[in-house]
């Protein structure tokens, strides 16, 4: 079997994986060449499309010798067997870990921009290459979002040398191959046109699938200025259709509105019908002075400056969600609201979660905080879970305090930072009105 190019050889796999549309699956593309191929598939089959993006950890002195792979989200697949026959100790481990985790995040943020990974716990997900000669690298893809939680792994190819997909077969759920060559030598020689896939067409085909997403349903995203006291911040509103609440997202430290966990929550949020404003609290200047980004008290009035700029705008409860000092401005902000704010009439705050934050910054106004605070704390960040406990005593609103199992400061470990996003998204809905859509 021959292929013209990548995309035909993605719509006739997209033929044969037709049986998972009833699965509604989410089809990730290996980059560079699996994006044209996985983006065929899922235009054919209406799925979500994104990359898997995963790094090899080589062992230090024979690089091509894998000992394990990383992906985004914390996933880590390590092979004990190779670490011990290899010599490798701990602190060597640790070092290519590091190194690759790096390389790891510029290319993500290079093909994806500021859009969150797609979340895969649970899902059916169909991992696609342009093809398969050793398939060391699909292999490290699927182990990835395995670890990413996925409930079901397809690994779908157009042509892959036989022995390849012998040895792949034991190690996912499905294979779907379409031409298996007993004289297979190399994966271009199937393909009339092989010209290598492009960073820049790889953006592109993801930012084209993103957006014909928004034009099924996904709510559309409008840039917008949020005006704070006469101070001009940079911000994202989305509103889904019939949205009858709005959380505003205050970042931490070091962070800002592409923040990819925030946008991570912010998305869940969205699909059960709340709207969301994700905004730097500083402007570009401003953020150049380190202490800013502690002046909990700017950060607070910024932050209420921006929710009356927001209420002008949209007449629907109002909800924080903090982030490490961000969260210490939320509730410093939920405070000022005072006690006589009405939520339900949309003139006060509502809610407030707070993930790994720093509530013990909002001293000494945490017995004025009236709206219900959710209090997310990772089991293995021990610091900040004693700072969460002990502010938690001087809370006198509603509060709960949620510890995530073995989830450090920024939940990247497998499945955490979904965690988090589901006991934000109840934790909203519970407070800020009925008409929102769990699950």
């Amino acid at each position: 079997m021959l292929f013209t190019d990548r995309a035909d050889a993605g719509q006739r796999l997209a033929q044969a994986l037709r049986h998972l549309e009833g699965e509604k699956p989410v089809v990730l593309g290996l980059p560079r060449g699996g994006v044209p191929v996985a983006f065929e598939v899922a235009r054919a089959l209406g799925a979500p499309l994104d990359v898997v993006v995963v790094r090899k950890l080589g062992v230090p002195y024979h690089r091509e010798l894998g000992f394990g792979a990383i992906g985004e989200g914390g996933a880590r697949v390590i092979s004990d067997d190779i670490v011990r026959r290899s010599g490798v100790g701990p602190d060597e481990v640790a070092a290519v870990e590091r190194a690759e985790e790096a390389e790891l995040e510029r290319r993500a943020l290079r093909f994806r921009g500021d859009r969150p990974r797609l979340p895969l716990d649970g899902r059916t997900v169909v991992v696609i290459d342009d093809g398969i000669a050793t398939g060391a690298t699909a292999a490290a893809a699927c182990e990835v979002v395995r670890a990413q939680g996925a409930a079901r792994v397809v690994l779908a190819v157009p042509v892959a040398a036989p022995d390849a997909v012998a040895r792949l077969s034991s190690q996912v759920d499905d294979v779907v191959c379409l031409s298996v060559p007993p004289m297979f030598r190399a994966v271009g020689e199937w393909y009339e046109n092989f010209t290598q896939t492009s960073d820049e067409e790889v953006v592109a085909l993801l930012a084209q699938a993103a957006g014909r997403a928004g034009r099924t349903g996904h709510p559309a995203t409008e840039e917008v200025e949020v005006d704070a006291g006469g101070v001009l911040l940079a911000g994202d509103l989305t509103m889904p259709e019939g949205a009858d609440a709005v959380v505003m997202f205050a970042h931490g430290s070091g962070s800002s509105r592409h923040s990819p966990r925030n946008r991570s929550v912010a998305t869940a949020l969205n699909r059960a019908g709340l709207g969301t404003l994700l905004f730097d609290l500083l402007t570009t200047a401003e953020e150049a002075h380190r202490a800013n980004v502690f002046d909990i008290e700017t950060l607070a009035g910024r932050l209420g400056d921006a929710t009356r700029w927001l209420r002008r705008r949209e007449s629907v409860p109002i909800g924080y969600f903090g982030a490490s000092t961000g969260a210490a401005a939320a509730l410093r902000a939920a405070a000022s609201a005072g006690a006589s704010a009405d939520a339900s009439a949309g003139t006060g705050v509502g809610a407030v979660v707070s993930r790994g934050g720093r509530p013990d910054l909002a001293r000494p106004r945490l017995g004025d905080v009236r709206a219900p605070t959710l209090l997310i704390v990772g089991g293995h960040d021990t610091l900040v879970l004693d700072l969460n406990r002990q502010a938690q005593a001087e809370l006198r609103c509603e509060n709960r305090l949620e510890v995530v199992p073995g989830a450090t400061h920024l939940f990247e470990e497998p499945g955490a930072l979904e965690q988090v996003a589901d006991l934000a998204r109840d934790w909203f809905v519970a407070h800020l009105g009925a008409g929102a859509r769990a699950g």
